[in-house]
């Protein structure tokens, strides 16, 4: 007998990580590699998150808080508002899957930018929504008049990602109010900002004021950029308390385990050093996009953790070859929906030196 799958299992387009293939992250961490593919924060958590995590490992016979409650009252009191309103996770993708589950059916829409997110593709093949992919504009930023136009009365969900991965471009939070006036308030629209700390246009918490005038708005962050968490996965979500319900329903229990609860409760007490990250990690941006420009290249205007590059008539492939042979990882722009760019990003000053050699190499 042959076992039969689900036919939404041929339409998953299967995540790629950047993580080399074989390589272990004490490999990488070790400091063989140069990991510029995956926008991580190659700096390591502050030593009291550190500590919170080890006092919280004598725990581990326990099962974890099922509520996050310490975790939501934190970020509650950090963003002023109720911990009734604030959705927790494993990483931002989980609140993203369950909120698709949640909202969407056959027959029902969902719209977002492309290229953006690589995990957005997921959303409709897991739950036979229509999927209405707007291209980018110039400049790779996202076409806002053309999603709203896209919205019909079966859109269900919509996505922005802001700054936008893999193109690093940023909307102002006014864009992205008048914006909201133009869709229908049926629609769940989820404001993805992963990378929000990093863009220099407005105060990061501007678009948190929308969130009172506009109930179908959803904010969605993480502790894996900024707070140089990845390796725990924590992320959340901002909105009404009835989009919590929806997707803690369709969530297995104890998602978020003990140990990321614990990191993110003690991390977000630590915002000077979230400045700090954000600061060095602007510099290395500025730094990093001037060298590529002096190599001949472009970039997006980079708003994010990482550059979007376009290689002209370099080729991806023999590029992103020739920086693996030098172990240096990146992400090449085909599978993001691009082909003939590469996304890198910011590493610590001596692995962006690497970088950039390595590319004057490639390019003779």
């Amino acid at each position: 007998m042959t076992i039969t799958f689900a036919e939404k299992l041929a339409r998953m387009p299967g995540y790629q990580a950047g993580v080399p293939t074989g390589q272990a992250p004490e490999a990488i961490a070790a400091g063989g590699i140069a990991q510029l593919a995956s926008n991580e924060s190659p700096f390591p958590p502050h030593p009291q998150v550190v500590e919170a995590i080890r006092e919280a490992a004598s725990a581990m016979n326990r099962y974890p808080d099922p509520d996050a409650t310490l975790l939501r009252r934190r970020l509650a009191d950090r963003y002023d508002t109720e911990p009734g309103r604030i959705a927790v996770a494993n990483g931002s993708c989980e609140i993203l899957l369950a909120a698709a589950e949640a909202l969407c059916e056959p027959g029902v829409e969902i719209v977002y930018a492309w290229p953006s997110f690589s995990m957005y593709p997921y959303l409709a093949a897991l739950t036979g929504a229509r999927e209405i992919k707007v291209p980018l504009a110039e400049g790779d930023v996202h076409d806002l008049d053309a999603m709203a136009a896209e919205v019909t009365a079966a859109t269900q969900l919509l996505l922005v990602c802001n700054p936008n991965n893999p193109t690093a471009t940023h909307i102002p939070a006014a864009r992205i109010a008048a914006f909201l006036e133009d869709v229908s308030p049926h629609v769940t629209v989820i404001l993805d900002e992963a990378y929000v700390e990093f863009q220099t246009d407005d105060d990061p918490d501007a678009t948190l004021d929308l969130l009172n005038r506009f109930p179908n708005l959803v904010v969605l962050r993480t502790f894996s950029k900024a707070y140089g968490l990845a390796g725990l996965r924590v992320g959340y979500a901002i909105g009404a308390s009835t989009f919590r319900a929806a997707v803690d329903a369709v969530r297995q229990p104890f998602s978020v385990n003990a140990l990321a609860q614990a990191a993110g409760a003690e991390a977000i007490l630590h915002q000077d050093d979230v400045l700090d990250r954000v600061e060095s990690t602007i510099a290395e941006r500025l730094r990093v996009e001037e060298g590529l420009q002096s190599l001949g290249l472009t970039t997006s205007e980079s708003q994010a953790n990482f550059s979007w590059i376009d290689l002209g008539d370099a080729d991806e492939g023999e590029i992103v070859a020739g920086l693996g042979e030098r172990n240096i990882a990146v992400r090449p722009g085909t599978p993001l929906g691009d082909p003939g760019h590469i996304r890198v990003s910011y590493g610590t000053r001596e692995e962006d030196d690497r970088f950039l050699f390595a590319m004057a190499e490639l390019l003779g």
